[in-house]
């Protein structure tokens, strides 16, 4: 995948004749702006705060927040696993910290197996998250977007499908251009779209407190009856609260552009789960005090229902709300996955091409669209629940390697600058869980498991067709792909980023 470095840059011609003046200005009268072409350090901690909540936060607690229920069998163990869950996601978040501030470079997962165990395992990663991870969960993010979009119009009708994948793709296409745009107008509609979330968090939240206060605690009576408890069942209840709070490590994949990183990540990390936890057990608690465990595990839309018995006509806000939510999950990823694409395009990696920047932008705009055809081919033709449960377990099995990895440069580099440094018990704790987690997949769903498995491992051989044997491209597919590379780079108006 990686191309020889035939790049157009200021003061060179391209292939076509067309020269870029030494100035970075455009010839053919397109002004250019004079700055440093890069990526600026534009992510504050009150932004920082707005990925990592924006992000976790979905449509999941909207909607159905059942599996937990389910699985732990009784209202009182379903508040302990969210509560505990949140606890361990803070030590994986914690975890990701330090490693933030010790390697301060962009991509997330990919960054750091890289610099623990080498290029062949972060290919390996990189290849399944590029393939079918990352295009698969946001399309579906975004095919609740398109669902809940567009209910209000449709109510009490059905909503054609066609009509939700339009809207959808509508959607994705509108988070790709805003994010190719402008780091800093993506970076403020995350923070809006953060703020409406918690407002509809708290629209929720707060009259659930008043029904608690006013006495409605009957649902809670017995809250501990263990009698519909069964052990096989809380190792699944913990597997879907730590899908709930996936989304805490994407401040780690925009490293590069946090603002004094040393400070902003732990304290962004920090601040952010102890939001997310809080909202989380306290709309649970809410939910509690409307519906009964039986009238919520039966309900298609948990938040629908409490608001349709709280709030009557004002639950028609709840599918926009749910919408927005998911909008904001969307932009939140893809504002931090385009940097994972972007720095292993810089490591060689992936093609030349996606370590580049918009001359005037300063966005890493081939890395944003890198994703979008693969989405929307998944979007129309693939089936993309089951892809999500052959991935599933692959998102805890590499961060686990993730966490290992820190062990690892403990034990290899104990001399490496480390401003941010956590318990050892803690990483020890969360690897334990990632793993423990990975195994009850393989004996839960061995065949959905091995499919996953088998997708992954297509990236041995991958590794070595575009990555070990590149030297040995013949000169007519060298020179081909080089054409390219300065074609597109022209198109796109994109250069590689100063140093």
């Amino acid at each position: 995948m990686d191309t020889s470095s035939s790049t157009v840059k200021d003061g060179t011609v391209a292939s076509d004749g067309h020269r870029f003046a030494q100035n970075g200005s455009d010839p053919r009268g397109k002004p250019q702006d004079d700055r440093k072409v890069g990526l600026g350090k534009k992510v504050t901690l009150f932004r920082g705060i707005s990925i990592i909540v924006g992000t976790i936060i979905g449509a999941g607690i909207f909607i159905s927040p059942k599996g937990i229920l389910k699985h732990s069998g009784s209202v009182g163990m379903s508040l302990v696993v969210w509560i505990a869950c949140g606890v361990l996601s803070l030590f994986g978040a914690l975890s990701y910290a330090e490693l933030g501030t010790c390697i301060k470079k962009s991509g997330g997962h990919y960054t750091y197996i890289l610099e623990s165990f080498g290029p062949q395992m972060a290919f390996i990663r990189l290849w399944a998250e590029l393939i079918a991870i990352r295009p698969a969960a946001m399309a579906v993010v975004a095919l609740a977007f398109g669902q809940y979009i567009l209910e209000p119009l449709f109510m009490p009708c059905s909503i054609p499908p066609m009509a939700v994948k339009l809207a959808t793709a509508i959607g994705i296409t509108s988070v790709m251009y805003l994010n190719s745009m402008s780091v800093t107008w993506s970076a403020r509609i995350q923070i809006l779209l953060t703020l409406s979330k918690l407002l509809a968090i708290a629209a929720i939240i707060v009259p659930g407190m008043y029904q608690l206060f006013k006495g409605q605690t009957q649902n809670f009576e017995n809250a501990f009856e263990l009698s519909n408890m069964q052990l096989s069942g809380m190792p699944l209840a913990f597997y879907s609260g730590m899908y709930a709070y996936a989304g805490w490590f994407y401040l780690n994949f925009v490293t590069e552009e946090i603002d004094n990183p040393e400070r902003t990540v732990p304290l962004a990390i920090c601040i952010s789960m102890a939001i997310v936890t809080s909202c989380y057990v306290l709309t649970n608690v809410a939910y509690y005090t409307v519906m009964s465990a039986e009238e919520l595990l039966a309900s298609p839309a948990v938040a629908v229902t409490f608001s349709e018995r709280l709030m009557g006509k004002f639950s028609v806000a709840v599918p926009v709300m749910v919408a927005l939510s998911c909008f904001g999950s969307l932009n939140g990823s893809l504002f931090a996955l385009s940097r994972m694409f972007y720095v292993a395009s810089r490591e060689g990696q992936l093609p030349e091409l996606l370590s580049m920047i918009h001359i005037r932008r300063h966005t890493p705009l081939p890395a944003v669209f890198i994703l979008y055809p693969m989405t929307m081919l998944q979007l129309f033709v693939g089936d993309i629940y089951s892809l999500l449960n052959f991935m599933s377990f692959l998102r805890w099995l590499f961060i686990g390697v993730v966490v290992l990895g820190l062990l690892y440069l403990r034990y290899t580099k104990p001399d490496l600058p480390r401003p941010f440094k956590v318990p050892i018990i803690i990483p020890v704790v969360f690897c334990l869980t990632c793993f423990f987690m990975v195994f009850l997949s393989l004996y839960s769903d061995p065949i959905n498991t091995g499919i996953g498995f088998a997708i992954s491992l297509t990236g041995v051989p991958a590794y070595y067709i575009f990555i070990y044997f590149n030297n040995f491209q013949p000169k007519w597919l060298r020179k081909t792909l080089d054409s390219f590379n300065r074609t597109m780079q022209i198109i796109l108006e994109v250069v590689p980023a100063d140093q």
